[in-house]
């Protein structure tokens, strides 16, 4: 019997610690929207993701999340 624990329900990435990039190597920046085409960030946010701390790295990806449900790529 394979037990299946309940860690094997994927985590959101904005849940985990550390909170993971959302970057996903297509790096271009929409003219119109001014987000990145592959992560949805602003430039200001992608600079500074690096040092930022997790609190900020949580609310970019809750803005991700409302862009992605508003932006039509």
């Amino acid at each position: 019997m394979n037990p299946v624990s309940p860690s094997a329900e994927p985590v959101l990435p904005e849940l985990a610690t550390p909170v993971p990039s959302p970057c996903v190597s297509l790096c271009k920046m929409s003219p119109e929207t001014g987000y990145c085409l592959g992560c949805m960030r602003t430039i200001e946010e992608i600079i500074a993701w690096s040092k930022a701390d997790d609190t900020y790295k949580r609310a970019v990806w809750a803005e991700i999340r409302r862009r992605e449900a508003l932006v039509d790529f």
